[in-house]
Parts: structure tokens; C-alpha cells; sequence
């Protein structure tokens, strides 16, 4: 059950996390630019992976690395300056500029893997690898919710940009945050955190 929950929780952090993000908005820029969703969407997919799994590998290091006491405080605290972070928006103009005569795939392939680094998302990746010690769980969990904010970014990104209210979205990410920190700060199982 653990790698079901680890896999659950990382997917529904990183989807509603990702919504209103710059790599989200990314997507829409690439959407809109090529006009050929597959090759975008399959873009996102293998920058996504590659990224993940890099993070989560780094999070199950240091994981490996910290006493059980000290792994907590920090993952507790990460996870609640995560709640802060998702609170304020990224801008269009945060992105890279898309690469000029490269394919949609191989322009959003590099594009998502440079801007996913450093970015709430890879981060998040890393403390949720930390917290659970899966690797395959939390990196398919990641990149599944990374696929389920990007792809209807990429295939109706217009519409959905005018509907969701992001301040909303924002602050569901953040409250998401918010209970998982304070959940492993208070060392609360509640049978969701392994």
C-alpha cells in the first residue's frame, strides 16, 4: 500500500501544484506556436521523466544520508515553504524562449527539462522521494500529475486559461502543501503517509 499512497500523493500535489505554473504556460506557448499537440505532449512527457527521476534519485539520497529526526524537520519545512511558493504566480515571460527551427518535440523536450530545474514542481519531487524512499512511485506519480495539468494545457489551453480561476488553484496547492508539512512535522500518520 505504501507504493500506492506515495504514488497518489505525489500525483496530486504535482497536478494541482503545477496549474498556473510556468511550465503550464509553457505548454500553452508551445501549443499555440507548433499547433501539433502529440509531439508537445510527448515532449513534456520525456522531460518530465527525466527530470523526476533525477530529482527523486537526489531526494532518496539525502534521504539516505540524514537521521530520521533531522529528515523530518527539513521535509516538514520544505513542504510548508512549498504552500508559500505556490501562492505566487509565475509569469509567461519566466519561460525560455522557445528554440527556433527545432520540431515541437525536441523544442519542448528541452524547454520543459531546463525550466522544470529549480522550479516548485522538481522540488517538490525531491521531498516527496525524501518522504516516501520510492523512487518509481513518486517519479510516475510526479510525471503523471505533470501530464494531467500539461495536457489539457496543451490541447485547450485558451479556454481552460479563461474558466479556472488560478488564485483558487493556487491556494488548494498551497493548503495541500500546508497539511503535508504539518503532518510531518507532528510525525501524524493518518495512513496516507506511510
Amino acid at each position: 500500500m505504501p507504493l500506492v499512497e506515495a504514488f497518489l500523493i505525489s500525483t496530486g500535489l504535482v497536478a494541482v501544484a503545477e496549474i498556473g505554473d510556468k511550465t503550464q504556460l509553457l505548454a500553452m506557448i508551445l501549443a499555440s506556436r507548433y499547433r501539433r499537440p502529440l509531439p508537445i505532449i510527448l515532449g513534456i512527457l520525456v522531460a518530465t521523466l527525466a527530470n523526476h527521476a533525477l530529482a527523486a534519485w537526489a531526494g532518496a539520497a539525502v534521504a539516505a544520508w540524514l537521521r530520521p529526526d533531522a529528515m523530518r524537520w527539513i521535509l516538514g519545512v520544505l513542504f510548508l515553504v512549498m504552500a508559500g511558493w505556490c501562492l505566487i504566480p509565475d509569469k509567461e515571460e519566466e519561460g525560455p524562449k522557445v528554440a527556433g527551427a527545432a520540431g515541437a518535440f525536441v523544442a519542448t523536450a528541452i524547454a520543459f527539462f531546463l525550466v522544470e530545474i529549480g522550479d516548485k514542481t522538481q522540488i517538490a519531487t525531491v521531498g516527496l522521494a525524501a518522504r516516501f524512499n520510492d523512487l518509481v512511485a513518486v517519479t510516475a506519480g510526479t510525471t503523471f500529475g505533470m501530464m494531467i495539468a500539461n495536457v489539457p494545457a496543451v490541447l485547450f489551453g485558451d479556454v481552460l486559461a479563461r474558466k479556472v480561476p488560478l488564485k483558487l488553484v493556487r491556494s488548494l496547492a498551497a493548503a495541500a502543501f500546508v497539511v503535508l508539512g504539518v503532518l510531518v512535522l507532528l510525525k501524524i500518520d493518518m495512513g496516507l503517509l506511510g
